[in-house]
């Protein structure tokens, strides 16, 4: 259900918006210390909203800045800042925020800006801001309002099975306490009991299950939080939290029903097998090449399953790229074994792995003339 705010969509006044821009930027000089001032103002008036956040507030910081920055850089294109802070809204809804936190957190916003600004906080940069804020802040209520009516805040997904696939990767198997509709290649938020309002983004690795089970492919990053929690410290029976559904740059929906050229990289294989199951269990059929990467033949974790794939289904082509044909330390690019193979010809290509691989991929098959239409791509898995 999409919820209309009760607002214009027209076109705010280019002075107004300016004007927030150039008190944003202004401000953004200061650096780390403007969220770190909001945040301890918010504390200090509503103590109560303290453990929605994680302990550690480094990465809640910088989630800040860039949810404002876009803010600001929209203010004249509701069309694209509008379903920006809907999605906002209902992403809220998994930390338990309801309408009254709102005002304490535009008092804050207001607070940090008069603080940072000094003399150049006039009444009428006041007035801006305020109703900017009022403007953001109705916008999640009523998305967050109506989400409600028809999904949970977040499912609750105990552990069915935890295989360790390699010191340092992990399958985790879940079965989920409610139906989730979603469509392969969409991510969900995770949360761990281990690191209570501690979320990271990981996406299905199997389209939807009628035993309503899931599965996750998990790489324990160094210095990271989750991602070592599920895989070393996550036990059968344990309880994890889920947020909705979220995404459309991997889904099927982008290929427009052209055939697919998939690339892998480590655990970014994840959705891209769900493409394949979605496939196998929707249609319709259509010819799909899956080349996936690894630095060596244990890094293939799941080409056993892949395999299988490919032999009940003739429209799958499985193509296991180790070593050398999976690119060096310094040029992690795929695209030159996937191009000699002969894959390309109008189709869709799908990209997922480290932020190094999709970028240096992305470029060489762009660079080959494959249309940016065609590529389809997010950040690091």
């Amino acid at each position: 259900m999409e919820v209309t705010p009760n607002v214009s969509h027209r076109r705010a006044d280019v002075s107004d918006s300016q004007a927030l821009r150039d008190s944003f930027a202004l401000v953004g000089k200061s650096g780390d210390e403007v969220p770190r001032y909001f945040y301890s103002y918010l504390f200090l008036i509503a103590p109560e909203v303290r453990p929605m956040f994680p302990v550690a507030m480094g990465a809640q910081r910088d989630r800040l800045v860039a949810a404002l920055g876009r803010i600001v850089a929209e203010a004249d294109d509701p069309d694209r800042l509008i379903p920006f802070l809907q999605q906002l809204g209902r992403d809220h809804r998994r930390f338990q925020v309801v309408a009254q936190h709102y005002e304490a957190v535009g008092q804050a916003l207001l607070a940090t800006l008069a603080y940072f600004l000094g003399d150049a906080w006039t009444p009428e940069l006041q007035r801006g801001w305020t109703e900017a804020y009022s403007l953001v802040a109705r916008t999640m209520i009523q998305a967050a309002e109506a989400d409600g009516a028809v999904n949970p805040a977040w499912w609750n997904a105990q552990v069915v099975r935890h295989e360790q696939r390699g010191f340092d990767l992990a399958v985790l198997t879940l079965r989920l306490d409610q139906p989730m509709a979603y469509q392969a290649g969409q991510s969900v938020m995770v949360e761990t009991p281990m690191l209570p309002s501690t979320w990271r983004p990981y996406t299905p690795a199997n389209a939807q299950r009628a035993d309503g089970t899931i599965e996750f492919h998990v790489r324990a990053v160094d210095g990271g939080l989750v991602s070592p929690a599920l895989v070393y410290g996550l036990r059968q029976g344990d309880v994890l939290r889920l947020g909705a559904p979220v995404g459309e740059r991997l889904t099927l929906r982008a290929s427009q029903g052209r055939d697919l050229v998939l690339v892998a990289g480590g655990t970014g294989l994840a959705p891209l097998r769900a493409l394949v199951e979605e496939i196998a269990q929707h249609g319709p059929y259509r010819r799909v090449d899956l080349f996936v990467a690894a630095r060596d033949n244990h890094g293939l974790y799941d080409l056993a399953a892949l395999r299988q794939l490919a032999q009940a289904h003739p429209w799958l082509r499985v193509t296991p790229l180790v070593g050398a044909d999976a690119g060096t330390f310094d040029n992690r690019s795929l695209a030159g074994p996937v191009l000699r193979s002969g894959a390309g010809g109008g189709r869709s290509f799908y990209i997922c792995g480290s932020s190094a691989m999709v970028s240096a991929t992305v470029r060489d098959l762009a660079g080959a003339g494959i249309p940016h239409d065609l590529l389809h791509y997010e950040d690091a898995r």
